[in-house]
């Protein structure tokens, strides 16, 4: 890997790692001072490797310049000198601040991280940004991409939440034990939209944002791997995440266009991620408590089974029904119409999703077009004219379009 490709890999994968270990040594109140030395850091490897070459440690490189910008940053800052110098621990000479770079803190500084961008005080789309910029290393320009928007209202957005958390007084810790399931929750959602950011992208340039899906996993599985937060819902999320993910090389063509899941090659699908799914969807089972997220999972589980049979989507309806108890939603009641069709039928399913009348949403119109399709066509193709006027990218025009031509 030559320098143009290298300095770029390990700035997503380091600067995440740097920010987080400053931040909570700082605190929450001094982020933008973690940020500035993790930004001049890189700078400085830009500078000196591409006149000196690579060195043959650059990720050690890295951590080396770090912690003596952030040691310089504190020894000159008389704000921090009696704030953090006192609780910094010496280094084995006795005279020197050390700087705990290492792997367990970095994973221990990341959870307790997520745990403070998510935090109740401020909205979720503040914590999905804070996510993204802290704990993923995306640069303000990616995170207005993947949230479609513009990078002023991202900047707004961080800000604002970095100041609402100062205001609060929000530790990077873990929560207390009689806490933890309490903040878990909101974590799980935030993780779970993150994930979702991604799946569903609406995106131009993408109907599927891989890399925002993978971050999503890498944070939920730090919460499956420490065992205070490795609550069943956490393991249910985690198989969620696993069993979508391993449909991701089916779900788009060679051109970038979404292949439907009927349609989809089934060789193409990840029998790793799968059995993976069905490890930590069996974990979850530990407990009495039946969260969305099993649901959800379990659901997931039955489309990895490509046979089209009626007890397949027998069990698909049963557990839709259940996640409609526990947590309402039209998208979802929406999505129950597509089994109820393969159940009962499609006139039954289109009397179902016709009361839901989701007339700004263009799945609702693309469904309606699918299970009018071979009963009434004249209506199959009008519910797709109005999918495809209210699709917000080219490649869900296409696939819109392609239906429309065969009727």
């Amino acid at each position: 890997m030559d320098q143009r490709e290298l300095i770029p890999h390990l700035f997503r994968a380091e600067f995440r790692k740097i920010v987080t270990v400053l931040s909570k040594l700082f605190g929450i109140e001094h982020i933008e001072t973690a940020e500035d030395i993790a930004s001049e850091t890189f700078l400085s490897a830009l500078e000196t490797w591409t006149f000196n070459g690579i060195p043959k440690n650059p990720t050690a490189w890295l951590y080396t310049v770090a912690k003596n910008k952030a040691k310089n940053c504190i020894l000159r800052n008389e704000l921090f000198a009696g704030k953090i110098v006192s609780q910094l621990p010496p280094s084995s000479e006795g005279h020197e601040i050390e700087i705990d770079l290492s792997s367990k803190n970095i994973s221990d500084s990341q959870l307790q991280m997520l745990f403070a961008v998510c935090h109740p005080a401020i909205s979720i789309e503040a914590q999905i940004s804070l996510a993204l910029r802290i704990l993923c290393g995306f640069g303000i320009d990616e995170i207005a991409t993947a949230l479609l928007t513009n990078k002023e209202v991202v900047n707004k957005r961080l800000f604002r939440a970095k100041e609402k958390l100062r205001l609060e007084n929000v530790k990077i810790e873990f929560p207390r034990e009689a806490e933890i399931n309490q903040r878990l929750e909101n974590v799980l959602t935030t993780l779970y939209l993150l994930f979702n950011e991604g799946y569903y992208s609406e995106s131009q340039d993408s109907v599927l944002r891989s890399d925002l899906c993978h971050e999503a996993m890498r944070l939920t599985y730090l919460l499956v791997e420490n065992e205070p937060t490795s609550q069943p819902e956490v393991n249910a999320l985690f198989a969620l995440m696993c069993f979508h993910a391993s449909r991701f090389k089916a779900r788009q063509n060679e051109k970038g266009e979404m292949v439907l899941y009927q349609n989809q090659d089934e060789t193409l699908w990840d029998q790793e991620l799968i059995s993976r799914g069905g490890y930590y969807l069996h974990r979850a089972s530990q407990g009495s408590k039946l969260s969305k997220y099993h649901i959800e999972a379990s659901i997931a589980y039955w489309h990895t089974i490509k046979e089209d049979t009626k007890a397949k989507w027998e069990n698909i309806l049963v557990l839709f029904n259940q996640l409609l108890q526990i947590e309402y939603s039209p998208i979802a009641a929406l999505n129950r119409t597509y089994s109820l069709s393969k159940v009962n039928g499609k006139n039954e399913a289109i009397h179902e999703a016709e009361k839901l009348k989701l007339v700004n949403n263009h799945f609702y119109f693309t469904l309606l077009g699918e299970l009018y399709t071979d009963v009434d066509n004249l209506k199959a193709k009008i519910n797709y004219q109005k999918a495809f006027r209210l699709a917000k990218t080219e490649t869900d025009k296409l696939t819109i379009q392609e239906r429309i031509n065969k009727l």
